[in-house]
This record gives C-alpha cells, sequence and structure tokens, in this order.
C-alpha cells in the first residue's frame, strides 16, 4: 500500500512541474505582448474610471461597468483623499490617473524601461 501512495504522490509532483513549465514557456514567448496589452489597458480603464468618479460624480461602482469587453482582469480602486483612480492586473500592469482643476483626469508620466 506505501509504494502505491508514493508513486500517486509523485504524479502530482509531476503535474505539478509540468505545469509551472507550461506557465513559464508562455511568459517567455507571450510575456511581453500579454506586459504591453496590460499596460495599455490598465492607462485606460484608469482615466476613463477616474472621469466617470471625479468629473461625473458617478460611484466607483457605476463607473466599473464602463470596461470594455476583454477588461475582466481590471480591477479598479479610488483614493478619495488625492482624487485618483488606480487600473491593476495583478503582476501584470498598473497605472494610475488624477483629478487637475483644469485638465480632467492625467495619468502619471510613463517611463521608459
Amino acid at each position: 500500500m506505501a509504494k502505491k501512495r508514493s508513486l500517486l504522490s509523485r504524479w502530482w509532483v509531476w503535474l505539478l512541474v509540468l505545469l509551472v513549465a507550461a506557465i513559464g514557456i508562455f511568459w517567455t514567448v507571450r510575456g511581453e505582448e500579454f506586459t504591453r496589452t496590460g499596460e495599455a489597458g490598465t492607462a485606460y480603464a484608469a482615466r476613463v474610471a477616474c472621469s466617470c468618479r471625479y468629473v461625473a460624480g458617478r460611484s466607483m461602482e457605476d463607473c466599473g461597468k464602463d470596461k470594455l469587453a476583454g477588461m475582466e482582469l481590471v480591477s479598479l480602486s479610488a483614493n478619495e483623499d488625492t482624487k485618483s483612480v488606480t487600473a491593476s492586473i495583478p503582476f501584470v500592469a498598473s497605472d494610475t490617473a488624477s483629478f487637475r482643476e483644469g485638465y480632467g483626469c492625467v495619468l502619471k508620466q510613463w517611463e521608459d524601461d
């Protein structure tokens, strides 16, 4: 019985190793494209949600409805003290737009990598 259990536990280890390797290969091949798309998506979502919240005066829950199809991974959070909205995709990208009187909502400046 102990031998059978040992084989079963090794099967899960190999499945986990295979899954981690598959994610690593995906990230190596498509990671930069995914990151750049994520950066554009979070910048767009932050700007739109900031305008929705601080220009139009809608609630953040209502502003979340303005996300386009395919933006389900983008999460939004508002900072009422700084009048800013941050949009993020975990482990991929994050961007913040802040309300500035006379300008509306503007994104923080991107820095070249």
